[in-house]
């Protein structure tokens, strides 16, 4: 059940210590129905002092120690829960105090809802070799050392080994208009991709002029679970890790932090929530699924990843059953080589579709990963992890896809940002 929402309740409830329902104390009677409707959790907190309707004080002094005491039960959950609730337990209490108010959760959770070692320490995670930039290397240089580690994002360092900022395929896509991001430039044909360097290399522009700056950092010191929020709240997936002095000293990438997840149950023995006691993939999984038919023409796919603004589509056959994924680069790569180049420039809106009678089929990828949506967020990780997936199709249970889950989506779940 995920609480950080807006219609979320208080209900509080005012009773004595001595209220009683059907020979048991009455708190104790409240929580149980509580339970049973399925509620989030209830607290019953003891007065010290205080009176109510017949205006007699009562205190936990010494000499009155067994006196009715106040007691005070609070409830937290979504507003139809709460009015469920509220039928039960309103004719419980004959004596005592009602309220409701409306609340803006800002984050429910436990230990089983939460699989990610948030408390362990970044250093304990990084990556301690990194792949620099300078600010002064050309886009060309920058791009094949890029390539040629298969890295999507590498920090830019100054002469003192201080992070300056930090550059991505994306932001050579946005901001010096390369017409491949790094998946896609790793399986075109040589040489298109050498057209794409030429055209780096024509430009006059340094890295310092495109990378994202000022960069968001984390530090060997700081818990995973911190750094993994700032990671999730801004959207990346790497983070330069730097000493007191400023100095990168590692990276901490999103994989590494999966990997955390998926190695928690063998590292300490703990057995993985089932999926009443955690969040599930169905909780965060991507409902708006962009679909093509598997006979759709290279221009429906292209406009699909167009409109729907994704790297990939889920290819289904005449009676909506998945049949694989296609990915942009999956298009790009396994047409014509003479084409590439004509796709590259649709896909970023640049040029039109190359005349083809390719369809979905023929470029999509066949093997699908389909999993339950009411699988837990540690298991889901644990397979994609395994199988070195990217997404993950939610399937109902007759097998159409329902939802789409990606790495992106588990790192905001297991770091608690959404």
């Amino acid at each position: 059940m995920d609480l950080a929402l807006e219609n979320a309740q208080r209900l509080v409830i005012y009773i004595g210590e001595a209220d009683r329902w059907r020979g048991k104390p009455l708190y104790a009677a409240l929580l149980e129905t509580l339970k049973r409707e399925g509620l989030a959790g209830a607290t019953v907190v003891r007065g010290v002092a205080g009176f109510g309707a017949h205006s007699r004080i009562h205190t936990a002094s010494i000499l009155r120690l067994s006196e009715d005491l106040p007691l005070r039960i609070e409830v937290i959950d979504t507003r139809e829960k709460i009015e469920r609730a509220l039928e039960m337990v309103a004719p419980m209490v004959n004596e005592g105090l009602i309220t409701l108010a409306d609340v803006r959760v800002i984050k429910y959770t436990h230990r089983f809802l939460n699989p990610l070692p948030a408390d362990r320490l970044v250093a304990e995670v990084m990556t301690g070799k990194v792949v620099t930039l300078t600010p002064e290397m050309s886009l060309a240089d920058a791009w094949e050392r890029m390539l040629k580690n298969g890295l999507k994002g590498l920090p830019v360092i100054d002469g003192k080994n201080t992070v300056v900022g930090f550059l991505t395929d994306e932001d050579l896509m946005e901001r010096a208009k390369m017409g491949a991001r790094l998946a896609m430039a790793q399986r075109l044909d040589a040489g298109v991709l050498k057209l794409e360097l030429q055209a780096l290399a024509a430009s006059s522009w340094r890295v310092a002029d495109v990378m994202s700056k000022p960069p968001i950092l984390t530090h060997p010191d700081e818990s995973l679970g911190i750094a993994a929020a700032r990671m999730g709240k801004a959207q990346i997936k790497r983070l330069p890790v730097v000493n007191e002095e400023g100095k990168l000293v590692g990276v901490l990438a999103r994989l590494d932090i999966l990997r955390q997840v998926a190695d928690a149950q063998t590292r300490t023995g703990t057995r993985p929530a089932t999926p009443q006691a955690g969040r599930v993939i169905g909780d965060v999984m991507r409902r708006d699924i962009p679909i093509v038919r598997a006979d759709a023409s290279l221009e429906k796919l292209v406009n699909a990843f167009v409109s729907a603004n994704t790297h990939r589509l889920i290819v289904i056959d005449a009676a909506g059953l998945p049949l694989g994924l296609v990915s942009d680069a999956d298009v790009v790569s396994r047409i014509q080589p003479e084409q590439q180049k004509g796709m590259l420039d649709a896909l970023s809106g640049r040029g039109p579709v190359p005349g083809s009678a390719v369809i979905a089929r023929d470029v999509m990828s066949p093997e699908v990963l389909s999993v339950p949506p009411e699988m837990p967020l540690t298991e889901a990780t644990q397979k994609m992890l395994a199988l070195a997936r990217k997404w993950l199709i939610v399937t109902e249970e007759g097998g159409k896809p329902i939802g789409l889950v990606d790495r992106q989506t588990l790192l905001l779940a297991l770091s608690g940002t959404i």
